[in-house]
């Protein structure tokens, strides 16, 4: 990118990066420190490009990095259209499309990993953000390479949440409520590392990329659920 003078770029990261806090609402200047192999490697490639942009600085270079981490927090939902969605291999490795097979009858049950966290019902709580949602969050990062603050050059970090936790049952129960359809579940073990709680504090992103969510819970659900009943088998 650099020899052909393209030192421009958005990194789709993680709120994997952050190490466990006792705050639950997780900002960008909190600590640093992935307990599992996906947000290690996420953080690495932050802490590359920081330094390639600090290098750049020292060196004073006439072109110097501008560089958005965006530290995606849950993305679910599909495209309104029900055309474009998520269909992960084998046993989905992320809720929404779990629960979404489930309820097609690709998959008989879905496990819930742990209903003894210290969290309203027991199950785990995380920050959903809709994928169109995190697209315009993108839109916004590419003209923010060009607004003032990033003149001289900056590798800067931001949340893309909604500031708003739900549980792993809020969300099975809401998205019956939604889509009419029962989801067949059963409480499993909790898995190593899954943190209790963990949502965003979107307030940066706001303030200097003047982005924020506009798709609330039932809107993310709907819109899987109109993907995943038009696509029972998935993309065959």
């Amino acid at each position: 990118m650099e020899e052909a003078n393209v030192k421009q770029l958005i990194f789709s990261s993680s709120a994997t990066v952050y190490k466990e806090s006792t705050i639950n609402q997780y900002a960008e200047d909190f600590a640093l420190g992935s307990i599992n192999p996906y947000g290690r490697s996420k953080l690495m490639i932050e802490e590359i490009l920081r330094d390639v942009s600090t290098a750049d600085k020292i060196n004073q270079s006439a072109a110097p990095w501008k560089i958005v981490l965006l530290r995606y927090f849950n993305p679910i939902g599909a495209h309104e259209s029900g055309m474009i969605g998520e269909d992960p291999n084998g046993i989905p490795n992320n809720l929404l499309p779990y629960v979404s097979q489930v309820a097609i009858g690709k998959l008989a049950q879905l496990s819930v990993w742990g209903d003894d966290y210290p969290t309203r019902d027991g199950t785990g709580v995380r920050d959903y953000i809709h994928v169109v949602d995190l697209v315009k969050g993108h839109i916004k990062a590419i003209a923010a390479l060009d607004s003032e603050q990033f003149k001289n050059g900056a590798c800067k970090a931001y949340n893309l949440g909604t500031g708003t936790g739900y549980s792993v049952l809020e969300i099975i129960h809401t998205f019956e409520k939604v889509t009419g359809r029962p989801v067949n579940y059963k409480i499993a073990p909790r898995r190593a590392g899954d943190l209790a709680e963990c949502f965003a504090n979107p307030a940066l992103a706001l303030a200097e990329l003047h982005w924020q969510t506009e798709k609330n819970l039932d809107d993310m659900l709907a819109d899987a659920w109109r993907w995943q009943s038009n696509n029972p088998q998935g993309y065959q």
